[in-house]
């Protein structure tokens, strides 16, 4: 396999040039330096003292605010922190720069190893590509560089290399589009959008230092006027485009529009259309207080949790003595907690139990058979909240509780339907956790823990198994069930309040993530993961009781 590499050379009044890197704190508390381009454009806005710099501009959903060296993003209004360093060194070039190379090699480039032509689809489709732009779009004019002054000569920047139609460019042997990188190749000929693409701003910010907006004017309609004004110029550049069928019937489309799918069935006489992808709607339309309704067979329409366990034995030989029953006679098979004989005494190693190492025990309902000794350590490795979880069936023994920290369940109807469920209104869910610090449950006891995306909504058919999946979600949260702290799959950040195992619908009108409707067999798999929790109809039972 052969893969190109490159060197890049950068003006030394440019970020790099002064040494200048831009990083953003991860998870871990560690420094990641941004990408050089991205780096270049904070440095550029930064020394042009703009209060703050969007770098939507190149494709990414970040916010800096120098005001507080903060990175928000625009979607999560998640902030991280960012610095500034001042003591990464790069050699100077001095004299004229090597001609840029790039593979396969060009007519009329400097000799070098022969190397066959790669025949894989992929490096095909992209040869054919360029040679369908035709000669006069083949490259790009290298940029002139600025005059040098005498001491620190400026050496000028090397050309581009070879660039396919408008809108694609050849990278690592494959079609990207330029969208991913900001447009600033288009930008750079069209004075109207150099200016928001050299800033990463939209323009007129930051012009003067007397007028430093807020971050709360970002103007989205610009955003939007400057990607269409982007797509005209790519139109209008007069490269090979792709016969597309869109909604409005049959136009010419740039291939950066209709991506190498679209390039590789147009190429096969296919026909391609375009169409807009459906809209994630996270959210149901406003709903006013006098709209919403009380849930039938329910009381009241808000509930908290607090730190209360369950109630515990007064010791766990106690509470493990209504669950087992003693066996003289072990079988001839290993204990599947310590993965010793149980003819033999437990091989559990850590703080040893007031239990003698060679009793046996049989649990009642399931009949596994387990070391006296391994089980009271399993206990006091677990929540001590007076129940038992058998190890290899899962069978629960007593009410099992879990470690969610203090919050409030609301719950109520609103007046719209979800998808597949056209026939009832919604029972809307509303889950709401503030960040806390740990206690002796939980896995950092004293540290504090943070609590991303509350008040987060959820929706169930206002049907009769909608409710009782409802009564049986207020069990488990009563329970501290449906929520736990952790370390969250989806970000990485530990220490974070997490879903405990049972899912919900986060999503109103569509089903786009996966996590909304129409979803048959949600209500069926959403009561399995309940019951695997130990919450069932004879749960609602014990409650009364």
């Amino acid at each position: 396999t052969i893969r190109p590499v490159r060197r890049s050379y950068y003006d030394p009044s440019s970020a790099p040039g002064k040494g200048v890197v831009w990083e953003w704190e991860n998870d871990s508390g560690t420094w990641t330096p941004y990408d050089m381009d991205v780096g270049i454009t904070i440095q550029r806005a930064y020394e042009k003292q703009h209060p703050w710099v969007d770098l939507s501009a190149i494709g990414f959903c970040y916010v800096i605010d120098f005001a507080t060296m903060g990175q928000i993003n625009r979607q999560t209004q998640r902030k991280r922190r960012v610095r500034r360093r001042l003591d990464m060194v790069y050699p100077l070039v001095s004299g004229t720069l090597p001609k840029s190379q790039s593979w396969p090699a060009s007519p009329g480039a400097a000799a070098a190893p022969p190397v066959p032509a790669c025949t894989c689809p992929q490096c095909l489709l992209v040869m054919s590509v360029k040679a369908a732009a035709g000669p006069g779009t083949s490259t790009l004019q290298p940029r002139k560089a600025a005059p040098a002054p005498p001491a620190a000569p400026k050496p000028p920047l090397p050309a581009a290399g070879p660039k396919a139609p408008d809108g694609v460019a050849v990278v690592r042997g494959s079609l990207k589009p330029l969208a991913a990188q900001g447009g600033r190749r288009q930008a750079a000929s069209t004075p109207a959008l150099s200016s928001a693409s050299a800033s990463g701003s939209p323009p007129g910010v930051g012009s003067g230092k007397g007028s430093r907006p807020s971050l709360g004017t970002l103007n989205r309609s610009h955003l939007q006027r400057l990607a269409i004004a982007q797509s005209r110029v790519l139109i209008a550049s007069g490269v090979p485009t792709v016969p597309v069928k869109n909604l409005t019937g049959s136009s010419p489309v740039n291939p950066a529009l209709a991506g190498i799918t679209g390039i590789l069935m147009s190429a096969a006489g296919l026909p391609v259309c375009l169409t807009r992808p459906p809209k994630l709607v996270l959210h149901p339309p406003p709903v006013s207080k006098s709209e919403i309704q009380s849930i039938p067979g329910i009381s009241h329409s808000c509930r908290k949790t607090t730190k209360k366990q369950a109630k515990k034995g007064k010791t766990p030989e106690e509470v493990l003595k209504k669950y087992l029953q003693k066996v003289r006679h072990p079988p001839d098979e290993d204990c599947t907690i310590c993965m010793e004989r149980l003819s033999a005494p437990s091989g559990y190693k850590g703080p040893q139990p007031a239990v003698k190492p060679d009793l046996v025990g049989k649990l009642v309902k399931c009949s596994h058979v387990f070391h006296l000794h391994c089980l009271v350590a399993m206990y006091n490795n677990g929540n001590k909240d007076g129940s038992l979880q058998c190890p290899t069936c899962k069978t629960i023994y007593g009410v099992k509780t879990g470690t969610q920290p203090p919050g409030k369940m609301e719950y109520h109807i609103i007046p719209h339907a979800l998808p597949g469920h056209a026939d009832c209104k919604t029972i809307r869910i509303i889950y709401n956790i503030p960040p806390g610090v740990q206690g002796p449950e939980h896995p950092n006891p004293g540290k504090s823990f943070t609590a991303r995306g509350f008040p987060r909504h959820c929706y169930l058919p206002d049907s009769e198994k909608g409710r009782k999946v409802l009564k049986l979600l207020l069990v488990a949260w009563d329970r501290r069930l449906i929520f736990a702290i952790g370390t969250s799959s989806t970000t990485g950040e530990s220490d974070t309040v997490i879903w405990n195992e049972i899912h919900h619908k986060t999503e109103f009108g569509s089903n786009l993530t996966g996590h909304g409707y129409p979803d048959i067999n949600y209500l069926d798999n959403v009561l399995a993961e309940l019951a695997a929790q130990g919450i069932t109809e004879e749960s609602l039972a014990q409650e009364k009781d």
